[in-house]
């Protein structure tokens, strides 16, 4: 929420307010930071197969790894009793055990770290009286919407313990979507927060920068079901799917509905398209902005946001030709995340500033 103070206002209040705000914005960046970690660790937990090494959850009993021998092969145990030690990983080691465990218990340790890191600073300004009014319901948000994703991560991991060998792909959407959601939060209260020196966009503009925000949260969705499905090991050349534009066998499910999340071919098809359309999408509105606002920030923003785009459509690329190399699948999730952080940034930036309102 960025805030214009009225020039009557005393100086020194003036420059406390912007003080102030120029510490919780630090503050929610440093916690943008930590969320992109977060997502990253993820994503390298679902690479490695790591996901369903714990097979409870422990909020906070759970901070403690096991610390001898014995604790170990208990964990180990209880991962043995899962369909997927049983028919994937039958012939593991407590030692290779260990290797997937650390990676799991590294992103729930993250993830309450995230808690606190948002909790602590929070209790902090708002008795301290550093924060507005319209401020603080919308960081006490910030913590409803964390606890949510802790039980949507729980609900998800839930999924591959007893019948299936790996997470359901509508839940491992649903949590990595949920997380996007959570960092354009952030993102946007952050943004806010600055001060501008450039007039709002017209509401055209404002619209249109909006409209990007989610489709780049749609196209996340959709690569999500991607992942799910291991649907990019699949099918790897480009442009072509399979030796043609469009590809058979897209609807070979019934009833068709399913094949939209359930079919490899299908959900990779759409994930393709969709991102054609986002790019067409993002260049159709740098086009917009220049025309509407010349020479503007918002035109140079919406201009820069087609080229990570463009470099993003290339990753996506070079991931798919790479059959899902880890290394290649992990940057192209993490550049997904920032450009959908810098659509969220441009989006509130077209708004400009808006006025102060008293504590």
């Amino acid at each position: 929420m960025t805030a214009i103070i009225s020039p009557d206002a005393p100086l020194a209040i003036r420059d406390r307010e912007l003080h102030n705000r120029k510490l919780v914005r630090n503050w929610l960046y440093v916690v943008l930071v930590v969320l992109f970690a977060l997502i990253m660790v993820g994503g390298a937990t679902r690479m490695t197969g790591s996901g369903l090494s714990i097979t409870e959850w422990k909020p906070i009993h759970g901070v403690i790894p096991p610390l001898n021998h014995t604790e170990w092969q208990e964990e180990f145990e209880k991962y043995q009793q899962i369909p997927q030690y049983e028919q994937i990983n039958k012939d593991m080691t407590l030692d290779e055990f260990k290797g997937i465990f650390w990676w799991e218990w590294a992103h729930r340790l993250l993830a309450r770290g995230v808690g606190f890191l948002v909790a602590i600073p929070l209790v902090f300004f708002w008795l301290s009286g550093r924060l507005e009014r319209g401020l603080k319901p919308r960081l006490a948000g910030l913590l409803v919407l964390g606890g949510l994703q802790g039980a949507v991560g729980w609900w998800m991991v839930a999924s591959g313990l007893t019948e299936r060998v790996s997470v359901s792909q509508y839940r491992l959407a649903v949590h990595l979507t949920f997380a996007c959601v959570i960092l354009i939060a952030v993102a946007y209260i952050a943004r806010g927060l600055a001060t501008y020196t450039e007039a709002a966009a017209s509401r055209a503009v404002q619209r249109f920068a909006g409209i990007m925000v989610f489709l780049v949260l749609v196209q996340i969705y959709l690569g999500a079901l991607v992942a799910g499905l291991h649907a990019g090991l699949t099918y790897n050349t480009w442009p072509l799917m399979d030796g043609a534009i469009i590809p058979g066998d897209l609807f070979v499910i019934d009833p068709a509905w399913r094949n939209l999340f359930e079919n490899p071919k299908t959900v990779q098809f759409i994930h393709r398209m969709f991102a054609y359309t986002v790019l067409v999408v993002a260049i159709w509105h740098a086009l917009a902005t220049r025309q509407t606002l010349p020479g503007t920030t918002h035109a140079r923003r919406a201009w820069v946001l087609v080229g990570l785009v463009l470099v993003q459509a290339g990753i996506g690329v070079a991931t798919l030709l790479t059959q899902a190399h880890m290394h290649w699948a992990l940057v192209h999730q993490g550049f997904a995340v920032f450009v959908l952080i810098f659509a969220t940034a441009h989006w509130r930036a077209t708004k400009g500033a808006i006025r102060f309102r008293p504590k």
